[in-house]
């Protein structure tokens, strides 16, 4: 730090006055005495006081230039002060960088270990709540669904904590995002003109006072958005709503790939035509179940279920009426065994099957009848021509009927051949 310069020249200007008055008071003394030293006193006063003149003159000159560099000095000190303290707010930024570059790349990798969206959406909440940091921060991340298109809460976390969010489809200020797909940021809900807390329903109301929201895009299409909230006012800056949005980047393309994934692993085990589970997938779990029904000493009832003279259908109004005829009973049948547990399934053709967990052989008959009663008064319009179908079911039990998979299967089948050879419409059992 540069000190400042001390009064400059008090004490030599003090020194030469002294020098000039102890000659004059002896002169002065002197001329008492001997009058022609009058005029040699007047000399001397005259000569020391242009001499005074002249070293004042001088003196004020040199302090006018000693104020000058002293201005210099102060105004070089102030100009090194503030490229200090800017550099130092360049170290202070590019250090906050490095960990935030560091924190992407661990969010990054976890997330890519990650295959379903469930995982994928809870890793992504509770990494983003580490990333900020701060308690009070609820993160909550919504998706749009696959079919209906709607807007969805995916995952919420406050800290460390799941949290159940009432608004299950966003507010206001997500309908704000969507509508605009432009990041928003939020000092205070009170004071920001441009939403209307009143049009907020009651039961979605928390202590909300700022927030901060982006959608994730991936090319042209919007997944959902991803927001921070806080119960504080100003609780984000610019600064963080950047970082929200480069968190959004990364993170989208790996919600896209969860969801290309359990599209693909649902492609994998549900039939394209009908939305049931595929023979190979039923298989695996049956296999389960059986196992587990033997170690809790239950039963497990097993239904293997054929379209009556389907091949006339497709014969007399076409294939896409046979497609529409199994997608009719595909429903039916799912609405019918909805039971947590139960599973329907596309055997093959227009064969289905229905695994049924925990349930006796005369309450899968009892069941096997009611459906097969539904079918019957089914009305199903092909070609403007109301027309009806009907079913026969087999049904099997383990370990009543059969010690294990295969031959469960293969008693129903054959419950299902007898059920055929006696006239059809009908149910009959192992």
């Amino acid at each position: 730090m540069i000190k400042k310069p001390k009064k400059p020249l008090s004490k030599l200007y003090f020194l030469v006055l002294f020098s000039f008055f102890v000659p004059l008071a002896g002169f002065f003394v002197y001329a008492t005495q001997n009058p022609i030293a009058y005029f040699f006193l007047a000399a001397a006063l005259l000569a020391d006081i242009c001499l005074l003149a002249a070293f004042h003159g001088r003196l004020q000159k040199k302090q006018s230039h000693i104020a000058v560099l002293k201005e210099e000095y102060f105004e070089r000190a102030n100009l090194m002060k503030a490229e200090l303290q800017h550099e130092w707010e360049t170290i202070a930024s590019l250090r906050l960088k490095i960990i935030n570059y560091a924190q992407l790349k661990d969010l990054t990798e976890k997330l890519s270990l990650c295959l379903s969206l469930e995982e994928t959406s809870g890793t992504l909440s509770v990494e983003v709540a580490k990333l900020f940091g701060h308690k009070d921060v609820t993160v909550i991340l919504y998706l749009f669904h696959s079919t209906t298109g709607e807007l969805g809460i995916s995952s919420s976390q406050k800290g460390q904590m799941q949290v159940n969010l009432k608004a299950k489809k966003g507010d206001i200020f997500d309908q704000f995002v969507v509508k605009t797909l432009h990041p928003l940021i939020v000092e205070d809900v009170q004071t920001d003109f441009r939403f209307d807390l009143d049009k907020m329903d009651a039961e979605d109301k928390r202590q909300l006072r700022s927030l901060i929201s982006t959608p994730l895009i991936v090319g042209e299409k919007t997944l959902g958005i991803l927001r921070l909230d806080s119960s504080a006012a100003h609780q984000f800056s610019t600064d963080d709503l950047r970082f929200l949005r480069t968190i959004a980047d990364l993170t989208s393309i790996a919600i896209e790939n969860a969801q290309l994934y359990e599209r693909l692993e649902t492609m994998a085990i549900k039939d394209g035509l009908t939305g049931l589970y595929l023979r190979r997938h039923m298989l695996e779990r049956l296999g389960e179940e059986i196992a587990r029904e033997m170690r809790r000493g239950r039963e497990l009832s097993f239904l293997m279920i054929d379209l009556d003279r389907f091949k006339q259908y497709n014969d007399t109004f076409g294939h896409m009426a046979g497609d529409i005829v199994l997608k009719s009973i595909a429903q039916l049948l799912e609405e019918h065994f909805s039971h947590p547990g139960e599973m329907v399934c596309r055997y093959g053709g227009e064969e289905f099957c229905v695994v049924l967990p925990d349930c006796s052989k005369s309450k899968a008959v009892q069941l096997a009848n009611e459906l097969r009663k539904k079918v019957e008064a089914r009305e199903i319009i092909l070609r403007r021509q109301k027309t009806h179908v009907t079913v026969s079911i087999g049904v099997a039990a383990f370990p009543k009927d059969a010690p294990g998979r295969d031959e469960v299967i293969f008693k129903a089948d054959e419950a299902l051949y007898q059920a055929k050879e006696t006239g059809r419409n009908k149910v009959c059992s192992a």
